[in-house]
């Protein structure tokens, strides 16, 4: 009987304690802090989408401050997201470690390449044989999907065009 009440006891003991108060108190200044850089994000973000207005009202003159007015309530939306997009597309750069091409005949060299591939029969025939044409007309389907958004976009329509 001793020896069942000293294991039960030392198997409480054993027992990891968690403190209530102690994790919560770590979870809400984790959300703080969050919320935080959040804001602070945000801040920066609708500061720098001030100062690309800025300078492209510069660079375009007048017509900056026309598409301004046409833009109306929109312009501060459409500034936030062209900011956000550019914060993303530099993370992309960074990350990716892109760089432009130094040279024209780097540019020169690829587009050839893809000519010379997308004219060759003996390409496609290699394609075929070896199974890539899967992975190439799913890029096709991604390539006519993507026009057809920018279609969508620039019609600003859905289906056909508006006629006003």
């Amino acid at each position: 009987m001793r020896s069942a009440v000293s294991t039960s006891a030392f198997r409480q003991a054993a027992r990891p304690r968690r403190l209530p108060t102690q994790s919560s108190r770590f979870a809400s200044s984790t959300a703080e802090t969050a919320q935080k850089k959040a804001q602070d994000a945000l801040g920066s973000a609708q500061k720098t989408a001030e100062k690309l207005w800025e300078s492209s009202k510069k660079f375009l003159g007048p017509f900056g401050e026309r598409a301004g007015i046409m833009l109306g309530s929109y312009r501060q939306p459409v500034m936030y997201n062209l900011s956000v997009a550019r914060e993303l597309l530099k993370q992309v750069y960074v990350a990716e470690r892109l760089q432009p091409p130094t040279d024209l005949a780097v540019v020169r060299n690829a587009y050839s390449t893809l000519w010379s591939r997308a004219s060759s029969p003996a390409y496609w025939r290699g394609i075929l044989n070896s199974g890539e044409w899967a992975k190439v007309g799913i890029y096709a389907v991604e390539a006519y999907g993507i026009f057809k958004i920018g279609e969508i976009l620039g019609r600003r329509s859905l289906v056909g065009y508006n006629v006003h």
